[in-house]
């Protein structure tokens, strides 16, 4: 396979970026709704969170790759067979997928650096807390984690459905190029 996407595939970089960052936000999600449950003498409380903080931070530098990858090695076209309403909607989906990842991580550093403290990532290093002390940042931040973080994994699971739709239904190969093949 080859390192750069081309017009009729996607290349391995993108390929990889694609399938971890969907794994990485089904991980999260799941541990975010498994951490908010735990209790105070839970050996997990501190833990979980702290996991779940540094998965996000790292899964934020790889969507800031993401997006600088998709400016050096574009992304092929879509397909010729697209209507002009399935060009909209890919297009909409995608920008919403890519805005709604971006916006849960924000909100998440925003709930984690409320009280003006960093988030340490793996304890390797801390990123600061740049923001801080704006009024009720934690809970208003935290709502819109929370719903945003269901919509992208709500709107994530229909893009999946979308693209089994297009492999077998419509036979084209809008699957087949994402997983690394030509077209």
């Amino acid at each position: 396979m080859q390192l750069r996407n081309s017009s009729s595939r996607y290349g391995w970089v993108s390929v990889f970026m694609h399938w971890a960052v969907a794994l990485v936000v089904f991980g999260l999600f799941a541990l975010g709704l498994w951490m908010v449950g735990l209790d105070y003498y839970s050996t997990w409380r501190k833990d979980a969170p702290d996991l779940h903080k540094s998965i996000g931070l790292v899964l934020l530098a790889v969507m800031v790759l993401r997006v600088l990858w998709r400016f050096i090695s574009p992304p092929p076209p879509t397909l010729q067979s697209y209507s002009r309403m399935t060009r909209l909607g890919a297009k909409f989906g995608h920008s919403f997928l890519y805005l709604a990842l971006f916006a849960v991580m924000i909100t998440g550093y925003l709930i984690s650096t409320a009280d003006g403290v960093g988030i340490p990532v793996f304890g390797l290093f801390e990123v600061p807390a740049l923001v801080s002390g704006l009024p009720d940042q934690a809970d208003t931040a935290g709502v819109i984690h929370f719903y945003l973080a269901w919509a992208l994994v709500i709107f994530s699971g229909l893009h999946a459905l979308a693209a089994l739709k297009h492999h077998f239904i419509d036979r084209d190969a809008t699957l087949t190029r994402m997983l690394g093949r030509k077209a």
